[in-house]
């Protein structure tokens, strides 16, 4: 393992998922670079997750975000994902307690709501809040859509267009009343879509996961430097709405296709840096520090690294910020962001 820069710095990780894979579905094979990068990660629970926040970097606090994990298993369908953050707020209260350290883990919960409910989204939402025991911070909806199957493989499971339907808008509507924010993962392409959602709703605050994830596999594959200019376009056009901020963090998924991805021997936390510097770099310029978020994206994004490099990787992109900005990238955006008593 690399040797820990700046261990001292205070981190709360915005973005990581709990699971139990043994419960995927049927037919999720592990044929796609995406299954086989998280393949490692059976089982990603409170002790897999301490350890890695245990790794050397000084990681206070952590906010989960919804990966369809423990959902009901009987009941109303468009209950089910209560499973998932009545189970989070258990393994917060376990954090919570002391008995693991000083580490709060999920010290906040962006859980599951299906927004195309519309009106009737408001009293599950509200129920997400009563099961969250004062840590639901919001929801994600994911679009990531493309024609191409090859893309997204097992997780192409969302028709085009979600954030522009009136029935997700009309559920979207009764998130700013409950004080809840919006995480959106989405592809590259679909950016716009974004854009136009931000603008419509501009008292809701909005997360853009990942950079926006930028492509480079099935047909986009070898064309990441091609379409770099539209995504720094978007990301710019995003930057421009005040109710937005962006996670710095997902370049290590299987879409996004960089030469570290499951790369042997795994690539150092320098190349890593240099790979995710024009993205990593471009949002910060944009948005300012006090809008972007590192994100580990654990444990999706072992595909590239572990956890400690993974880190290391970040304080190298960050090395000439001021120690203010620094503060923010790390540690402050996510507080302020997910409203974080840590």
């Amino acid at each position: 393992m690399e040797e820990i820069l700046d261990p001292g710095l205070p981190i709360i990780d915005p973005h990581h998922h709990l699971w139990d894979r043994s419960m995927v579905p049927a037919g999720e094979g592990p044929e796609h670079p995406f299954m086989a990068a998280i393949a490692p990660a059976g089982r990603y629970l409170l002790d897999e997750l301490l350890a890695d926040l245990g790794s050397g970097h000084n990681v206070i606090a952590t906010v989960f975000v919804e990966c369809g994990a423990f959902y009901r298993a009987d009941g109303p369908a468009e209950l089910r994902s209560l499973g998932e953050t009545e189970f989070v707020n258990g393994v917060a209260a376990m954090s919570a307690s002391g008995a693991y350290g000083p580490i709060r883990a999920c010290a906040g919960i962006v859980g599951n709501v299906d927004l195309t409910l519309g009106d009737a989204a408001a009293p599950i939402l509200e129920r997400h809040v009563a099961a969250g025991g004062g840590r639901f911070r919001g929801v994600r909806n994911a679009a990531s859509h493309d024609a191409d199957p090859d893309v997204l493989g097992p997780l192409a499971r969302v028709a085009e267009g979600l954030y522009r339907r009136d029935d997700f808008r009309a559920g979207f509507a009764r998130l700013a009343p409950l004080g809840l924010s919006f995480d959106a993962w989405m592809l590259e392409p679909q950016l716009p879509d974004l854009i136009d959602l931000a603008r419509a709703f501009p008292e809701t605050r909005i997360v853009l996961d990942h950079v926006g994830t930028p492509l480079g596999l099935g047909r986009y594959a070898g064309r990441r430097d091609e379409r770099f200019g539209v995504w720094r376009d978007h990301i710019r056009d995003l930057a421009a709405l005040p109710n937005v901020a962006v996670k710095l963090g997902g370049l290590a998924m299987a879409f996004c296709n960089f030469p570290s991805f499951l790369a042997e021997p795994r690539a150092p936390s320098q190349q890593l840096a240099d790979e995710w510097r024009p993205y990593v770099e471009t949002c910060i310029e944009a948005f300012g520090a006090h809008r972007c978020m590192f994100e580990s994206n654990f444990p999706v994004d072992m595909g590239a690294c572990d956890y400690a490099t993974l880190w290391n990787a970040f304080k190298r992109l960050a090395a000439g910020a001021s120690e203010g900005e620094k503060a923010a990238l790390f540690a402050g955006t996510a507080r302020e962001v997910y409203r974080l008593e840590v």
